[in-house]
């Protein structure tokens, strides 16, 4: 029993000795992999808020600066870790972590796929120089103003005050108009006059007081006129007109302005402005003097 108990001291002994001297011969590269570590560390903060302004000149949304700046940390850190894993020499450790962090990545971009795909579409969104926070945009069937480009989607403000929240990934897979992009935009009216009217003085008219309306058209030649065709009870036309506006309500506060003016300009001169008018005919054989129908009635 005796002799048991001292083999199995010896071994301990022999095995405590043998860590001892691992230990201190490795001592060094565990300092210099603590050293890393920390290096890496606060590389990672530095690097993290250098990048967080950079990224903040182009990006004015906080959600994708953070993102940003916290993968920035996160690629510092893991490099640190790769380091101080080669320096301990612990390169089977080193490639179980890879393969186990890429079969890891594997699994969860499978179940996020469309979390993430609306994500990266709006770190995309972002950095687009032609889609800005306050622009005036149509897509997807909705009109308004960009409020917010968040990680997961898009938010517009419509005329109305209503906001619409649209995925990213939408925004990117489909036709977009901005109408910010260019500051000019044209005015289309549509209308039409009796068949009894003079057409030059209706196109004189039409063109002076279009001009008197709006202060953005320089002169009557930038105001086009068409007749388009002989209607059911008038004689219809268009006229264009290019206003400066980055906004579509612009436009329609335009069109509302030279509207009532054309209504009082016609009024005042005459013009006749029709609309359809239906005529019924009941053509039923009776007498329909007022005795008769009176007879009518008291018989029924």
């Amino acid at each position: 029993m005796k002799e048991e108990l001292s083999t199995s001291l010896n071994i301990l002994l022999e095995k405590l000795e043998e860590w001892g001297t691992t230990l201190m011969e490795n001592l060094p590269n565990m300092i210099l992999a603590i050293v890393v570590l920390f290096g890496a560390y606060f590389i990672a903060r530095y690097t993290s808020k250098g990048v967080k302004k950079l990224v903040q000149k182009r990006v004015p949304q906080k959600s994708i600066t953070n993102l940003i700046s916290n993968i920035t940390t996160v690629v510092v850190v893991l490099v640190g870790l790769f380091l101080a894993l080669s320096i301990l020499d612990l390169n089977d450790a080193l490639m179980s972590l890879l393969t186990g962090a890429g079969v890891a990545g594997l699994v969860v971009g499978l179940a996020l796929q469309g979390t993430l795909s609306n994500t990266i579409s709006g770190v995309v969104l972002s950095f687009r120089k032609n889609i800005r926070i306050g622009d005036w945009i149509e897509t997807n069937g909705y009109a308004g103003e960009v409020i917010k480009i968040n990680l997961n989607n898009f938010i517009i403000k419509e005329a109305d005050n209503n906001k619409v929240i649209i995925p990213n990934k939408t925004i990117l897979e489909n036709p977009l108009k901005n109408f910010t992009l260019t500051n000019k935009m044209r005015v289309v009216l549509e209308c039409g006059v009796g068949y009894e009217s003079d057409l030059d003085h209706v196109e004189e008219l039409t063109k002076s007081t279009v001009k008197k309306a709006i202060e953005q058209v320089a002169s009557e030649d930038d105001v086009e006129f068409y007749f388009q065709e002989f209607g059911a009870s008038s004689i219809n036309f268009i006229t264009r007109f290019y206003i400066t506006s980055e906004s579509a309500i612009e436009k329609l506060r335009a069109k509302n302005t030279v509207i009532k003016a054309l209504k009082k300009a016609f009024d005042k001169e005459d013009i006749n402005i029709p609309f359809p008018i239906r005529t019924l005919e009941f053509n039923t054989g009776l007498d329909l003097k007022p005795g008769k129908v009176a007879e009518a009635f008291s018989t029924n």
